[in-house]
């Protein structure tokens, strides 16, 4: 369980960095989110890394809500959104996120990030959204591509999953993920609870 800890705390720190470099690139770009919005979070194809999960995962074991979260996880009968998302509007599109200090790193991604396309040049990964609300930033931002590159997505998911290639080397539906994060931390509190019982017996 120690191992786990440690290991989300070297998250948490790749997470504080990753928050400042893309937030930063955002706000001078004028490409920051809606405040609110929420249609990200709604889509059942987001996906994350166990590894990603971890911290959130013992933030809820610390609250008490493992086993009910997990529980709950588990009787989900088909793909959706982010199970921490709370609606906040008849068609869902307005919300907020519940465990925001815990999100793994595609929620601090989001907004505007860099990729590589299929011939290998770094282009602009913006939604919908933002296209919509911010049509001049966005265009001044593709304009500038090359003079002021955006951050890269794939260097800073690198960044989290190398801390732990086995828990990092597969992406899964962000419930999925979460849902494999609290059995093994579940599994680790147990084991080191029959640990400690030996020693004392």
């Amino acid at each position: 369980m120690q191992r786990l800890r440690e290991l989300s705390r070297r998250v948490e720190a790749v997470y504080g960095e990753i928050a400042e470099t893309f937030s930063a690139y955002q706000q001078q770009r004028g490409l920051n989110c809606r405040s609110g919005c929420g249609e990200c979070c709604l889509q059942p194809t987001i996906e994350a890394t166990v590894l990603e999960m971890i911290p959130l995962a013992l933030h809820l074991f610390d609250q008490g809500k493992a086993e009910q979260t997990l529980t709950q996880l588990e009787e989900l009968t088909e793909p959706q959104g982010c199970f921490f998302y709370q609606k906040q509007s008849f068609d869902g599109k307005q919300g907020q996120c519940s465990v925001y200090q815990q999100r793994p790193s595609i929620c601090r991604l989001f907004g505007a990030a860099g990729y590589r396309d299929k011939q290998g040049k770094t282009s602009l990964s913006v939604c919908k959204v933002i296209k919509t609300d911010r049509p001049v930033p966005y265009q001044d931002t593709l304009i500038a591509l090359e003079s002021d590159p955006p951050p890269m997505m794939i260097m800073a998911k690198e960044q989290v999953n190398e801390l732990d290639y086995e828990l990092g080397k597969q992406h899964l539906p962000i419930n999925d993920a979460l849902q494999q994060a609290l059995e093994r931390v579940l599994f680790k509190a147990w084991y080191s609870g029959m640990n400690d019982d030996q020693q004392i017996a």
